[in-house]
């Protein structure tokens, strides 16, 4: 991964980046392509995450009081995906209508380009091997450390089509709306206050926290790393999203083949 870690100066960053880096004018004066100026930032991120955890846990507790479950199960993991991306995606699309262009693509830079498949899935898979290594001095120190244990607990009482319908969310369905939010819509709004490097870092720092598994928050937080500076060398979301699905699709097929 140490080809993503280049210096940070105008020659790797998106023309966008290099030209504000280059500019005396303040961060905050971003325009978007069409030359309106952009009218949105923190505020409506944490506005937008703050709606989606209530509507997570507003759900989550009324599927316990219907159910009685206390253990994840199928319906209960799509119930909770489902308010939560709603919040997100309502949040990015509400933003865009309201204080933006009204275009995700113009927006977030919300597009997958041809040149973005083959790279991505690469990158996806060697992430998720590479990755491990990370905790390997913390299993030294620890035998009994489960660090798929979170994963393990998401996929075990899923089997036959519900793994299938399961796999298509995490897939398909968390890549898309966690770049839309975090690199899409946090990034930026980071990035015009604080600048590129501090948009990447805290962006990534808050995508890992956001997921809530602490013993993967290590690993969470640099492929966060990895997926910000995707976007911000690309000016789109594209190959951040096909690596994230690659990245998931292969968490998906491990703790298959072992369940």
């Amino acid at each position: 991964m140490t080809q993503w870690y280049a210096p940070w100066s105008s020659r790797g960053l998106h023309p966008r980046y290099a030209l504000a880096a280059m500019s005396d004018e303040p961060a905050t004066e971003e325009r978007s392509s069409t030359g309106s100026p952009v009218r949105w930032g923190l505020g409506e991120v944490v506005a937008g995450y703050l709606v989606a955890f209530v509507l997570l846990n507003l759900v989550g507790a009324v599927w316990y009081d219907a159910t009685g479950q206390e253990d994840p199960s199928l319906g209960s993991i799509i119930a909770t995906l489902a308010a939560l991306w709603a919040g997100l995606v309502g949040a990015a699309v509400l933003t865009s209508r309201l204080k933006g262009s009204g275009s995700l693509r113009e927006d977030y830079g919300l597009r997958i380009e041809r040149r973005d498949i083959l790279p991505g899935l690469a990158a996806g898979v060697a992430c998720q091997f590479l990755l491990t290594l990370l905790y390997v001095p913390f299993t030294w120190l620890n035998p009994d450390l489960d660090v798929s244990g979170e994963a393990k607990r998401l996929i075990d009482p899923v089997q036959g089509p519900g793994l299938a319908l399961l796999a298509v969310c995490l897939v398909v369905g968390a890549p898309l709306v966690e770049e839309l939010f975090f690199r899409g819509m946090l990034q930026r709004a980071l990035g015009r206050r604080f600048g590129p490097a501090w948009a990447v870092a805290l962006s990534s720092v808050v995508f890992g926290l956001t997921h809530y598994q602490p013993v993967q928050l290590l690993g969470l937080i640099v492929f966060g790393v990895v997926l910000g500076l995707m976007a911000l060398r690309t000016g789109r979301l594209g190959l951040a999203m096909v690596t994230h699905a690659a990245f998931n699709a292969t968490t998906v097929v491990l703790l298959a083949v072992v369940h």
